[in-house]
């Protein structure tokens, strides 16, 4: 009697933790999710953000006359050469005052001094010369605390994968991970555009010459004056073009007219 007594003790044991180990599976896959969803706590590591060094974003606007615009272009050449730099984009033309060219220039920023140093010589003044530098090293830290906290979340979102049973859950924590994917590259292209700019400068130069006066005073004033001229005929066009495009006004104006002139002397007579 003791020995089935023990064995139905037995059996009623072996069910109970049966159906505790099924509800524990159960909350791992369904409440799991919701766990997941929790703010990540930040280790102290992550809290120090002396580890981060300082970023920098330079750049610079140069405008200035030249005597010689393709001596000076051969010295802005030489001085990308030693820096380590690259031209971006490099354009030329010409106006009614002088000759110019507009040079795009991105520099390592640890050469920035370097180069403007080497622009600069032999230039008397500067027109125009714009320094400014940006500290974007708390955008940088936040962005970077972002992405590994998106990291680890779907750490944690892969893990819930491994222990999922039904394809709802399935496919409920796989449209997760997408979306949190989508968010990690999107903050990895702010990180990046980031380092871009801040490992490289962009210098901006303009440096022109004046177009010297053959004759004197003679070609200059003659070259105002047909300016005047020219300006003075597209003046004289567009008013008469917006005289003809309300034509339909001065028309009705001109015969209010008449009848109010004819109406006047039929008074008077």
């Amino acid at each position: 009697m003791r020995y089935i007594f023990s064995v139905n003790l037995f059996l009623v044991l072996f069910l109970l933790s049966c159906s505790k180990t099924a509800n524990e599976e159960a909350y791992s896959t369904t409440e799991a999710i919701q766990v997941s969803n929790a703010p990540l706590s930040e280790s102290k590591d992550e809290k120090i953000t002396a580890t981060i060094p300082q970023k920098i974003i330079k750049s610079a606007s140069l405008r200035f006359e030249s005597n010689d615009l393709e001596a000076t272009y051969k010295q802005i050449q030489a001085a990308v050469k030693e820096s380590h730099a690259t031209i971006q984009s490099d354009s030329e033309g010409k106006n009614d005052y002088s000759l110019y060219r507009n040079i795009m220039i991105h520099v390592p920023s640890q050469n920035f001094d370097v180069f403007l140093q080497s622009v600069s010589k032999g230039v008397s003044y500067f027109d125009q010369k714009d320094i400014s530098s940006e500290d974007v090293t708390a955008q940088y830290i936040d962005l970077d605390s972002r992405f590994k906290t998106k990291r680890k979340l779907e750490e944690r979102y892969l893990e819930i994968l491994k222990k999922a049973n039904k394809i709802s859950e399935i496919l409920e924590i796989e449209q997760q991970i997408s979306l949190i994917r989508e968010e990690i590259e999107a903050k990895q292209g702010q990180l990046r555009y980031l380092e871009s700019r801040v490992s490289e400068s962009r210098i901006s130069i303009e440096i022109y010459k004046p177009i010297a006066e053959k004759e004197g005073v003679k070609i200059s004033y003659g070259s105002k004056i047909w300016t005047a001229i020219k300006s003075g005929f597209f003046s004289l066009s567009e008013f008469l073009i917006s005289i003809i495009s309300i034509w339909p006004f001065i028309i009705i104006i001109c015969v209010l007219a008449y009848f109010i002139r004819k109406r006047f002397k039929r008074k008077k007579q």
